[in-house]
């Protein structure tokens, strides 16, 4: 990186032009600061990029899956997880604070951080106190999702459990696309009738593909 021209390095380029002006590459060489022997930081961040999927991948990269990259020690690891947290707690900071609908494109982006780089399908729950501010989210089922394999029982209990008012419902699509699926519409009917019985709305059903982030609600599936 000393051998590039000033106005070139990332971090002279992020101070003069902002973080937007870098490539992916250059923002994450940037964090990892240097490579190993015969191997300089750009192309390790390269490798970490192709390993991981993107950024979309790299924020659900397990510690494992980061510790199988040569290059990354226990340092680089414990960066990158730490920063991934932060991504993490800062979209949720504000959904804990206010109402998840005054910012509908903010959950979007929650659930998208947590299911969106994911290689098999989950079913997760965003749990909400009475005034729908997040209490807590759940990755609750995993594997192939239909009525059969997501728990209606599962979820109520968990809602009583944390004394939730309201939920949103989220799953993804690792194939790729976001569109609900007939499947997804008649699952989301069972859970909204048995939340019901408890008095827990169901505010929306989230379905996160690959850049795409799809809300039934505002398809008026609900």
């Amino acid at each position: 990186m000393k051998n590039l021209p000033a106005d070139q390095r990332p971090r002279e380029k992020l101070l003069a032009r902002g973080a937007a002006a870098l490539a992916d590459t250059e923002l994450l060489a940037l964090l990892l600061r240097t490579g190993y022997r015969g191997h300089g930081v750009f192309a390790l961040a390269e490798d970490v990029l192709k390993g991981c999927g993107g950024f979309a991948g790299l924020l659900q990269a397990m510690p494992a899956q980061l510790a199988a990259i040569k290059g990354l020690g226990p340092a680089k690891r414990a960066e990158l997880l730490a920063v991934m947290e932060m991504a993490r707690r800062a979209l949720a900071q504000p959904l804990r604070e206010a109402p998840v609908f005054d910012a509908p494109e903010r959950v979007k982006q929650y659930l998208a951080l947590h299911l969106g780089g994911l290689g098999e399908e989950v079913f997760a729950v965003l749990f909400l106190d009475a005034q729908h501010r997040l209490l807590e989210l759940e990755k609750m089922f995993h594997g192939t999702l239909t009525q059969t394999s997501v728990y209606p029982r599962e979820v109520v209990r968990r809602a009583l459990a944390l004394n939730a008012g309201a939920v949103v419902l989220a799953h993804n699509h690792p194939s790729g696309l976001a569109e609900p699926s007939r499947a997804d519409e008649y699952l989301t009917q069972t859970l909204k009738s048995a939340l019901q019985l408890v008095d827990v709305r169901v505010l929306d059903h989230v379905i996160v593909g690959q850049g795409q982030v799809v809300s039934m609600a505002e398809r008026g599936l609900l």
